[in-house]
């Protein structure tokens, strides 16, 4: 027997957000990271690799690859990136392919929005009538559970820095979350639904995701086959027919890949660790629903997004603790947070806001005095510990960024005051200052770090030294070298680079091994030592540079 229904809303507290205030979070969340920086290591400058290959010419559409290196299967991501390098010519390459990505960012928040909507409006996840009325409508009830969804998206850690990525995991999610609309609009918009999950599973196949997109599938058509809706019980066989295009799809494209580690490959604290922050505030807020709602987990409103977000658990374990197959489960993660708001005690809701105002405050206070030391040298020691961990670093100023942080700082303190103020009646209230809290702190981040963060995390130093000693023009060859500083050579440094060749048989001039923090060089034998190279902020890995011995002029 189920348990009564634990939400009791009043119409006052089912006020929406602003749209206004919302398109400005969104803004503020999506936007920055997307301008004025490198491809950062190492997946992000993997992919744009692929891209450019094939905007360039130097690849295939359908066999792209990497100074030789055959891609993985994910074609979807690179020919979206390719397609907009080649469409905006005028704009450099890399913000090119990156565009697309922020759109499908813009995407993920929006489908989170509709699917949270849809599932608020089944009669199960509707609040309790009050005795003389008073209770929240519908319309207005959802509204309020869908705006609290999405700040919950925003306030997922996890997928601050994945999200901004110009990588085939953003399109996964982007899959992921349109799955999640196709479940949670089956009762009401059956042919949108149907449409959506038509293309969601496949778009995760042509990703490089056919074997969670197979899984969701199955998930997928045992809860549409036992629901109590006619036409969701109908949408299960459209459910099934995606999972099958979806394996059919992958195995012609060849994505399939082992990347099961089983449990020899988890490391249980580092597994622990990821799971506790990744999906932070959102997973103790859904945890929190599955006790309250309880009695309703087979009732769509729950047992839609605790079905995604248990295959992406399951699929991140059994990859040894992925982090990017955990990020397939943030949108339904922040639909089952938004479902423990309606029940959710003063108490724990002043904890939330308290604990954020001080935490993002210390990190944005924290950014602030950075900066201050890197433009002025004060305070010494946070200016000497930028010189320690990021040598060759130059900083420099500009009054737009400064502009947008003291805006984005400004903004917050306006915010912490209006939460902390009395009578603070809508749902989403105390995911109002989680999701600003990382919209500041990420927008401080893109602006008055940036410079530092590209030196830190971009290849272009390292492209910079290796420029040095080896002509533009020049052949490289690279064999058993990181995608991504394959990716870096070609796309960023222009050279041509050989990683099929082994060195002994290898064209090229000029070779390029991995090296470690030993003093010296060894002997490849055909080839002559040129020099030890390595980014200013790695402290370890090195890269060695050799040239041909049988071009090497002899000393007079």
């Amino acid at each position: 027997m189920n348990s009564p229904n634990p939400a009791l809303v009043t119409q006052r507290a089912a006020q929406r957000l602003p749209r206004l205030a919302l398109l400005l979070f969104c803004a503020a969340y999506v936007m920055p990271g997307v301008f004025g920086r490198d491809p950062w290591k190492n997946a992000d400058v993997a992919a744009f690799g692929h891209m450019a290959a094939i905007a360039e010419g130097r690849a295939g559409w359908f066999s792209p690859a990497l100074a030789g290196l055959p891609a993985d299967g994910a074609l979807a991501p690179y020919w979206l990136g390719a397609l907009f390098i080649k469409a905006l010519p005028w704009l450099d390459a890399a913000l090119a392919a990156r565009i697309p990505f922020a759109l499908l960012l813009v995407a993920v928040l929006m489908l989170t929005w509709y699917a949270s909507y849809h599932l608020a409006r089944t009669e199960a996840a509707q609040p309790l009538p009050f005795a003389f009325g008073g209770e929240a409508t519908p319309v207005d009830y959802a509204r309020a559970i869908a705006d609290g969804a999405l700040l919950a998206v925003m306030a997922t850690l996890g997928l601050l820095q994945l999200g901004h990525e110009t990588t085939p995991e953003l399109v996964q999610l982007t899959g992921a979350s349109m799955f999640l609309y196709a479940l949670a609009a089956a009762p009401f918009r059956r042919s949108r639904s149907r449409v959506a999950a038509l293309l969601s599973l496949p778009l995760m196949a042509a990703s490089g995701a056919p074997a969670i997109a197979t899984v969701l599938a199955i998930v997928g058509t045992a809860i549409c086959g036992r629901s109590a809706y006619a036409q969701v019980r109908r949408t299960a066989w459209w459910i099934a027919a995606a999972g099958v295009i979806a394996l059919a799809l992958g195995t012609a494209l060849s994505a399939w890949a082992w990347r099961v580690a089983g449990l020899a490959g988890l490391n249980p604290l580092t597994t622990a660790r990821l799971l506790l922050w990744f999906g932070w505030p959102a997973w103790p807020l859904a945890l929190w629903t599955l006790w309250r709602w309880r009695g309703h987990l087979l009732h769509r409103h729950i047992a839609v997004p605790l079905g995604i977000t248990l295959s992406a658990i399951g699929a991140c374990l059994a990859m040894g603790g992925s982090d990017r197959a955990l990020m397939l489960g943030v949108p339904s993660l922040a639909v089952l947070a938004a479902f423990a708001l309606p029940t959710l005690q003063r108490s724990a809701s002043a904890a939330i806001d308290w604990f954020s105002v001080f935490f993002f405050s210390l990190c944005a206070l924290a950014i602030w005095v950075i900066y201050a030391a890197m433009q002025t040298g004060a305070p010494a020691k946070p200016a000497a510990n930028v010189v320690r961990l990021a040598p060759e670093f130059h900083p420099s100023f500009s009054a737009f960024a400064l502009a947008i942080a003291i805006a984005g700082t400004l903004a917050w303190v306006w915010l912490v005051r209006w939460r902390t103020g009395r009578h603070r009646h809508p749902l989403w209230k105390s995911l109002v200052l989680p999701a600003g809290g990382v919209a500041m702190c990420w927008l401080l981040l893109m602006t008055l770090w940036l410079p530092l963060l590209d030196h830190a995390r971009s290849y272009r130093p390292l492209l910079v030294r290796i420029a040095e000693l080896v002509p533009r023009d020049a052949c490289i060859a690279a064999p058993q070298m990181p995608r991504a500083l394959l990716a870096a050579l070609e796309a960023m440094g222009r050279y041509r680079v050989d990683a099929i060749t082994p060195a002994a048989t290898s064209p090229c001039e000029f070779l390029i091994v991995a090296g470690n923090e030993r003093p010296g060089m060894p002997q490849i034998e055909g080839w002559k030592p040129v020099a030890r190279v390595q980014r200013p902020t790695d402290r370890n890995d090195f890269t060695l540079v050799y040239r041909r011995a049988d071009l090497v002029q002899p000393a007079r």
